[in-house]
């Protein structure tokens, strides 16, 4: 069966393996997430990920979760634009997340990157999700 939101299945993976405390999760790989993974990664969310296959050989991330003093890093991870309701934002737009401490990333046309980045290379683009 095909996902309608591959990107919200993720998201939602590391959510879900987060409040079971799993130390490791895996998903369906695809360049999409491969890029919100190094992001994440980049941003000190999760410890890593590494390319592996299922048991029918299909491609998946296995994606290792982060936790400090046994809490999870990630608080909240929220999808914002959706196959349904895509969000674009232009730069003078882009609103911070949590005053700050969270981060956007974004779809743009030099790459996926956090809003930060994006501020800095002055572009907008498709918000994708909020990390907090």
């Amino acid at each position: 069966m095909a996902l309608s939101d591959p990107l919200g299945d993720m998201l939602t993976r590391i959510r879900n393996g987060q409040q079971a405390r799993l130390d490791v999760i895996t998903s369906p790989a695809s360049k999409l997430r491969r890029n919100v993974l190094e992001v994440l990664k980049g941003e000190g969310y999760i410890r890593g990920y590494s390319d592996a296959q299922d048991e029918n050989g299909k491609p998946v991330f296995s994606i290792e979760l982060k936790y400090f003093e046994g809490t999870p890093v990630i608080r909240k991870i929220k999808r914002v634009s959706t196959p349904g309701r895509r969000v674009y934002s232009g730069i003078n737009d882009l609103q911070r997340v949590h005053n700050g401490l969270g981060v956007s990333i974004l779809s743009t046309p030099q790459g996926v990157m956090t809003d930060h980045n994006a501020r800095n290379q002055n572009v907008g683009g498709e918000v994708l999700c909020e990390v907090f």
